[in-house]
């Protein structure tokens, strides 16, 4: 079967670590690099042997199957836009865009090109998430009574993350950064929720990002929801997503671990046996018409709203 082609935008350091997985799967090829940062660039292309593009134009022209846009969130609706243009697949960073206005350009462009959309939430396919999806879904937790995330950086932007923008109140932060993580998977457990009340706390230096957020909500079946963020506190960067059951409890920490607990019973590390498959082989499935579970533009608009609800 041919490989499935990508063409990358944005050679920061999460576009780094996109190439990094491309370039391990072996159904999946990059034909095509192109950063602003001219000397990134070049030295992404020695670092991997990757071919580069001049322009943005150039690179649509390679024609891949998908584009990867790995840039800030203020110019996501743009290039998905030109990528759809030209009839390319898109694969976007998370948060869908700047805002819900240029999240709905985007998928109002991509759904008129008739192209696939997906997110990069590569959280969903891992074994922690896919184990715990299925737990709820078999009903082994029981009744399922709350749900809370609670994110904890001692460090924004994070120390492997420094960046121009990151830690910015106009493009980065942790609710923008961390949460739409979360949420999807929320989502795809429980389906929409909303917020009854939330607060989000800013530095007095304008140009900063939030430093806290608390929110409280429910699901559409009356789930109680908390949400709790924090940084610049004196801890170890801790992240906690817990889903609680009158049967169990399990508990998602700092990103790949699973956790469970039963009533009077001490917690235990889970040991996770699925082997999921990842984003790029759902990217690969989907451009050989074959069944995939991507995370669609739709679905990432869905997510924006309650990003853009909690930044108010």
């Amino acid at each position: 079967m041919n490989q499935t082609t990508f063409a990358v935008i944005g050679t920061g350091i999460v576009g780094e670590r996109i190439i990094q997985q491309l370039l391990l799967n072996p159904d999946c090829k990059i034909i095509s690099t192109f950063d602003e940062n001219t000397q990134r660039l070049q030295d992404i292309s020695n670092k991997y042997k990757l071919p580069i593009a001049s322009s943005l134009d150039e690179l649509l022209d390679t024609d891949p199957h998908w584009v990867y846009i790995g840039t800030p969130p203020n110019s996501h609706a743009t290039l998905a836009t030109k990528a759809a243009n030209k009839g390319l697949f898109v694969l976007s960073e998370k948060p869908l865009a700047h805002n819900v206005e240029s999240g709905e350009k985007m998928v109002e462009s991509t759904k008129v090109a008739n192209v696939l959309t997906a997110m990069h939430f590569p959280l969903m396919y891992s074994p922690a998430v896919q184990t715990l999806m299925n737990e709820v879904t078999n009903q082994t937790l029981g009744e399922i009574s709350r749900i809370e995330l609670h994110t904890y950086f001692p460090h924004w932007p994070r120390k492997w993350q420094q960046n121009p923008w990151i830690g910015s109140r106009s493009q980065g932060g942790f609710i923008r950064e961390v949460f739409p993580h979360y949420f999807q998977i929320m989502y795809r457990l429980f389906g929409h929720f909303t917020f009854t009340a939330h607060q989000t706390v800013y530095p007095e230096d304008e140009s900063l990002s939030e430093i806290g957020s608390v929110a409280i909500g429910k699901t559409e079946t009356g789930i109680p929801i908390i949400i709790n963020g924090l940084c610049g506190m004196g801890q170890k960067e801790r992240l906690l997503f817990k889903v609680f059951g009158t049967k169990k409890v399990m508990t998602i920490k700092n990103w790949s671990e699973l956790w469970v607990s039963e009533v009077d019973k001490s917690e235990e590390k889970v040991e996770l046996t699925l082997t999921p498959k990842t984003l790029f082989d759902a990217c690969h499935d989907a451009t050989n018409g074959r069944e995939a579970s991507l995370v669609t533009f739709e679905e990432g608009l869905i997510v924006q709203k309650w990003i853009d609800e909690l930044l108010i």
